[in-house]
């Protein structure tokens, strides 16, 4: 499972011109299925996510996670994590999960997400979306699982 985790101070997912999920303040988690991929590997993640300490503490270290200051997390399924492009200029995406696997993986992400107390919002499994966002630092983290 690989994510790509960007703390925002809002995001939003639009599908054919109508807004799917919206949150202000926390984290943009743009999340991808890899074919090897266990149930043990969703567990892992989402707990890694919540807990990743990357906000920032009374005296401004990044020293607190989402669960520590109550933020909320929108979750965007995208198989382009997994591009390959050591062959070339054109991406591979072979060590995506195929499509069924794929959505029940990112469906079981959210879910566990959820069950820490996490406010959860989501785009569309395989929906053509467009993301807005205001990365708050910047701050991104890659993570893989």
């Amino acid at each position: 499972m690989r994510c790509l985790v960007q703390r925002v101070s809002n995001a939003s997912v639009e599908i054919a011109g109508q807004t799917v999920g919206a949150i202000d303040g926390g984290l943009l988690i743009l999340i991808c299925a890899m074919a090897d991929d266990t149930e043990e590997n969703a567990v892992q993640m989402a707990k890694k996510v919540v807990n990743l300490r990357i906000f920032s503490d009374e005296n401004g270290k990044m020293n607190r996670s989402l669960l520590d200051i109550g933020g909320a997390a929108l979750i965007v399924s995208q198989f382009t994590l997994a591009a390959d492009t050591s062959r070339g200029n054109r991406p591979g995406f072979s060590s995506a999960a195929p499509p069924d696997a794929g959505n029940a993986d990112y469906q079981r992400f959210c879910q566990l997400v959820g069950e820490f107390g996490v406010a959860v919002e989501t785009g569309e499994f395989g929906a053509d979306m467009q993301v807005h966002l205001i990365n708050d630092g910047p701050i991104t983290i890659w993570l893989d699982i």
